[in-house]
């Protein structure tokens, strides 16, 4: 199951990260997990959110650029090596993880993880095949 993400291009300076978040919360939308990547210059933001279009309307109201785009949330073992075991099979099948973070919740006993791959749908047919819990919008929302 697909799951919305809301990415956003930061200028690397003061009150920008502040801003974005600020907008969002003045439309009272929740962050379930969010993820920073940066350089000197710029950041990515990326964010699981109750609400990714309003989200992205306000922050494109604030001035912010953003992008909508799919990643897959799934259930892992919360035990030293289970991202390992579901990234083995990814590895095995020639699929390369663009990038991972994590929720801070769990979904019962399972760490709640954030995947993005060059080939979204075949991850998410494999996953099913090796039993990895994948995460509905519903099951995002209800963490």
């Amino acid at each position: 199951m697909k799951i919305k993400q809301i990415s956003v291009f930061l200028e690397n300076k003061k009150g920008r990260l502040f801003e974005a978040l600020k907008a969002i919360a003045e439309k009272n939308i929740n962050i379930r997990a969010l993820s920073i990547a940066d350089t000197s210059e710029f950041g990515i933001l990326r964010m699981i959110v109750d609400n990714p279009e309003e989200a992205k309307n306000a922050l494109e109201e604030a001035g912010f650029t953003t992008k909508i785009s799919n990643v897959v949330a799934i259930g892992v073992k919360d035990k030293p090596g289970g991202l390992a075991e579901v990234l083995e099979h990814l590895f095995k099948a020639d699929i390369n993880v663009e990038y991972v973070y994590a929720f801070v919740e769990k979904s019962g006993e399972q760490a709640v993880v954030v995947l993005r791959t060059n080939h979204l749908d075949k991850t998410i047919d494999l996953l099913k095949v090796h039993g990895i819990k994948l995460l509905s919008w519903e099951d995002i929302l209800a963490l």
